[in-house]
């Protein structure tokens, strides 16, 4: 991928693939320590005696505390240098990753998923905000996407070695691997992510509650922050249980599962950077059309599957997997482009904290529908597939009423001079 020089708001160039490639990076791990927990649920709901609620539960918490740090991120982090905010919120991470590893018993280790999501989400929101202080709006797709890698590497690298390592040493070592990849990436960050003071303006005029009452109070960013939680409530009543319906419904070998994430990872590497290319170069809303269809199919085939060979549960899985993440590219890509720069910070914090919440929201619906029969199998899969349709549905729906009012955001190419200042 070619990409012309970028510059910060204050001029000064940026190595753009660099600091791409380091914020995929703090990306990785995030999203590492958050879909690691899917993959290792048969594993802790026999290791601590746990039903579906429970493991629910304990998925959401992650959510939850993302979500309550997202709120109060969005008071101040438009009043930060986001270079030292990233680095903060990171070396916070990496210290709860650490004490999941460390954890004797599941009481600690959802206290530590509290804090562990408390930080990660902060970091994750501002990844989305730097990769939109420097690269141009016509270019936003292609840019998302490169950080949006960060989800297949995960499944391909991350999630197979963490299931290895459980299988052989213990659930714990899946953290321990995770905490050992992201040092490294502090200590790198901290040297090549460049200073990028806040936005001009931002906080300026008003106090921290003001900025939080300014973000939560206009129609642009309320139709957003709606968006986006139908984008993750969709796929968050599915995901958290995928594992858990291979083994028991479809009878898949629980050591066969790690199959099904090396190939979907495998194959959304591919499909990524093509998602982005496709994202800057036609309508956002019409293309995410198309992926509401295929996501339809993907989700009912998915959640309805009988007991079938291997290679078609993966078949299964990896559709679902590129149809729901093909949504968000465009979905995101529009609100970078709609949202000003001297909300953007607070904005993608809160936002971010409307994706963790919706995500609590749907594990713990999923978990209240699915339930174990006697014989160990799940029932009511298929209803969260209903749940998941409705938001598939209706994320199409909200994305248009966002476009109602930012024309400019779902279109391709730069955008009219002053557009790129929507949401102020």
């Amino acid at each position: 991928m070619s990409f012309t020089p970028a510059t910060l708001p204050n001029g000064k160039p940026v190595n753009e693939r660099l600091t791409l490639a380091m914020l995929a990076a703090v990306q990785f791990t995030h999203v590492l320590d958050f879909m690691v927990m899917t993959p290792l649920g048969p594993y802790l709901m026999d290791v601590f005696s746990i039903n579906p609620a429970q493991f629910g539960r304990l998925v959401a918490i992650y959510g939850l505390a993302a979500a309550l740090s997202g709120l109060a991120g969005g008071a101040f982090l438009d009043r930060l240098n986001r270079k030292r905010a990233m680095l903060a919120c990171y070396a916070g991470f990496c210290a709860a990753t650490l004490a999941c590893a460390l954890a004797p018993g599941p009481g600690a280790l959802m206290a530590a998923r509290f804090i562990a999501g408390a930080c990660g989400g902060l970091s994750s929101s501002l990844v989305v905000a730097m990769v939109a202080d420097f690269i141009p709006p016509e270019r936003r797709g292609r840019a998302m996407a490169v950080v949006a890698v960060a989800f297949p590497v995960a499944q391909v690298l991350g999630l197979p070695l963490g299931l290895v390592l459980a299988e052989h040493f213990g659930w714990h070592a899946t953290f321990l691997l995770i905490f050992g990849a992201s040092v490294p990436v502090l200590l790198l960050g901290a040297r090549v992510l460049p200073s990028i003071r806040p936005p001009a303006g931002a906080g300026a005029a008003l106090g921290p509650l003001a900025q939080m009452r300014a973000i939560l109070t206009h129609p642009l960013h309320l139709r957003g922050f709606w968006l986006t939680a139908s984008l993750v409530l969709a796929g968050g009543s599915i995901f958290p249980f995928i594992a858990p319906h291979m083994v028991a419904n479809v009878g898949i070998p629980r050591a066969s599962i790690v199959w099904l994430y090396l190939v979907t990872g495998a194959v959304q590497f591919f499909t990524t950077p093509l998602v982005g290319r496709l994202v800057d170069r036609h309508n956002k809303v019409r293309l995410l059309g198309v992926f509401t269809l295929g996501s339809l199919a993907a989700v009912f085939t998915l959640t309805n599957l009988p007991p079938v060979p291997l290679p078609l549960a993966i078949l299964a899985s990896t559709a679902f997997g590129i149809a729901m993440s093909s949504r968000f590219p465009p979905a995101m890509t529009m609100l970078t482009n709609a949202v000003g720069a001297r909300y953007r910070g607070g904005f993608m914090s809160m936002n971010f904290a409307i994706q963790n919440l919706a995500g609590a929201i749907a594990n713990m619906t999923a978990g209240a529908l699915i339930t174990e029969r006697a014989d160990g199998t799940l029932a009511g899969f298929p209803l969260a597939g209903l749940f998941a349709a409705f938001w598939v549905c209706a994320t199409y729906f909200l994305a248009r009423r966002v476009a109602a009012l930012a024309p400019h955001a779902a279109l391709p190419g730069r955008p009219p001079a002053g557009a790129d200042a929507g949401g102020e």
